[in-house]
């Protein structure tokens, strides 16, 4: 059997448009000491393959880190193969809230040398002493407390689209640029309720450790993330404190927790939180769009990536020749050609 997969992307984006299957889209992450990840990774792509799974799946020595669609008639036997499994088994699924089951269209899974780019020495602390898990209940209860910090971990792209009530919401590219900043930002705040948050948990799973180990003392992260609060907070009917769009890593680009728009259009200022990527294969930057700019612009972010576009596709390859934009398009957010980004 042939590990990854062959056909064309543009191919298998179409064939999902048009699959009338219904699947699932969720996400997992487990840190689980895997001794050979390549041959971890070869058996888990040969058996999600023959579960219908699609998705982004990153393996390391230190675990796994998945996001990822489950065709809804499969969702059991997923399910037993993840109990089953002696790595996987008691790793916490979160069921996106916002899903139209279109949000890969591809089986990925790649060997890294860590599961999250955090850029931290792992033997300097110790990465199990972790922050408290708190469930939906838990999270209001403390983020009510005036003695607590609420603090968001995503990139400053996530965090514009939407957060919790008064949180502080750095504005950084990375999730590994992010943690000395923060550090720096609540020295005076050590002996405060430090109430930390990301979209699945996993980022937190590693700062609260991080942060423990740099003498915070009372130090509690949302179980779960933002997808599973959600899910709480509709389940229990409780109060929901997220205001906006939660951003998510694959072709949907966001799920919606709450009405609010809390941002606008980067391109003529218009209350709107829809993210895109722009269409010129040369360039790709992630950026908000309203429907009315991206009927004027083709949906790209400007005239300069209009008029490629239409240039002959040969002409199209010379000017991208060279330039990888890989993961790049979501630090690209910031760019001169966006008027209206904040």
């Amino acid at each position: 059997m042939i590990l990854h997969n062959r056909i064309n992307g543009k191919v298998l984006k179409e064939q999902i448009k048009a699959s009338d299957l219904e699947r699932v889209t969720l996400s997992f992450y487990k840190y689980v000491k895997l001794t050979d990840p390549q041959s971890f990774r070869d058996q888990l792509y040969q058996d999600y393959h023959n579960l219908g799974v699609l998705g982004r799946i990153y393996v390391a020595n230190e675990g796994v880190n998945a996001q990822i669609s489950v065709p809804k008639d499969n969702l059991d036997n997923f399910e037993g193969y993840m109990n089953m499994s002696a790595e996987l088994n008691g790793a916490h699924l979160n069921i996106a809230v916002d899903d139209d089951g279109k949000s890969f269209f591809k089986l990925k899974i790649q060997v890294r040398k860590k599961i999250l780019a955090d850029g931290l020495e792992d033997e300097s602390f110790d990465v199990t002493d972790k922050g408290t898990h708190l469930t939906a209940e838990e999270f209001n209860k403390l983020a009510d407390d005036p003695n607590t910090v609420i603090l968001d971990m995503r990139n400053h792209y996530e965090t514009e689209v939407g957060h919790f009530k008064n949180a502080i919401t750095p504005d950084v590219d990375t999730f590994r640029e992010s943690l000395p900043i923060i550090e720096d930002m609540l020295a005076d705040k050590k002996d405060k309720n430090l109430l930390m948050y990301c979209t699945g948990g996993i980022r937190c799973e590693k700062a609260s450790a991080y942060y423990k180990h740099n003498g915070f003392e009372n130090v509690f992260q949302l179980k779960g993330g933002i997808i599973e609060y959600a899910r709480q907070v509709n389940d229990q009917e409780l109060e929901n404190k997220f205001i906006g769009k939660n951003f998510v890593f694959d072709e949907r680009l966001g799920e919606r927790i709450s009405d609010d728009i809390i941002s606008q259009c980067h391109q003529c200022g218009k209350p709107c939180d829809d993210h895109t990527n722009c269409k010129n294969d040369g360039c790709h930057l992630l950026f908000i769009q309203c429907e009315e700019c991206a009927e004027k612009y083709e949906n790209c972010c400007s005239e300069e990536c209009v008029d490629t576009i239409h240039m002959p596709e040969e002409e199209q390859k010379k000017i991208r020749q060279g330039k990888n934009k890989g993961r790049q398009v979501f630090k690209k957010g910031r760019s001169e050609k966006l008027v209206f980004k904040k």
